[in-house]
């Protein structure tokens, strides 16, 4: 690490296989980040604590701790944006490492492009969070989501919504754009303990929201079995 470029925003990959440092490494050089490689948790916890990286891309699988069980160790020291790599289609293993402190998630295979879109998104939360207040405003396409105001408009026109569906677009808001909650998440902040396992209240509260949104429904996005993210990545 000596010969870093320390202006350049550290990027720490965890993951086992030599062919995804292969990948990665060069492509995150590329984009502008200096990549930090980790072939397993015990050395990924490491370096995360000793090179404090602007983010973190972590495999589920690794040879000697779960990935599951590494996102806590993680978030007792580091704000860092956690991104998943995984391989497992599982949607129970999605939610729980979401539910455990990561930030979002992408599917191996996956394609480059999205991937960086995924780390750029995450890094600006990042820098939201550290600038010392949440943003007052959120726009995304022809949204924007005013949280102090609270009120949403949609092509400048405003938009009325009941108090339930405001909660809940405050909620998808305020995680950022591309950024994935989940129906537990979701159902504690906007219905209460009593109610984190009614996903159908959800669905319904979703879909009306995606009603008044009208030809901007897609900025709702659907993760299946997991949750919902507004906009994109980008």
């Amino acid at each position: 690490m000596s010969g870093a470029d320390l202006s350049r925003p550290r990027v720490l990959v965890v993951d086992d296989e030599a062919q995804i440092h292969r990948f990665l490494g060069p492509a995150l050089a590329a984009s502008g980040y200096e990549p930090l490689r980790a072939e397993n948790a015990a050395e990924g916890l490491r370096l995360a604590a000793s090179f404090a990286p602007a983010a973190i891309l972590l495999d589920l699988g690794l040879p000697d701790l779960d990935g599951q069980a590494v996102i806590p160790r993680l978030r007792g020291f580091t704000e860092a944006p956690i991104i998943v790599l995984s391989a497992r289609d599982r949607e129970e293993g999605k939610v729980a490492a979401l539910d455990a402190g990561a930030d979002d998630y992408v599917e191996k295979p996956f394609a480059l492009g999205e991937l960086l879109a995924r780390l750029r998104a995450a890094l600006r939360r990042a820098a939201a969070r550290g600038g010392g207040a949440t943003e007052a405003v959120i726009r995304v396409g022809p949204l924007e989501v005013d949280l102090a105001g609270r009120m949403a408009r949609l092509n400048d026109a405003h938009l009325r919504l009941t108090p339930r569906e405001w909660a809940l677009l405050a909620a998808l808001a305020r995680a950022g754009a591309g950024r994935v909650v989940t129906q537990r998440q979701l159902l504690l902040a906007v219905w209460g303990p009593g109610h984190a396992e009614d996903a159908q209240y959800l669905r319904v509260y979703i879909g009306h929201l995606r009603q008044k949104l009208g030809e901007a429904a897609g900025l709702i996005r659907t993760e299946p079995g997991v949750g919902y993210r507004l906009g994109s990545a980008e």
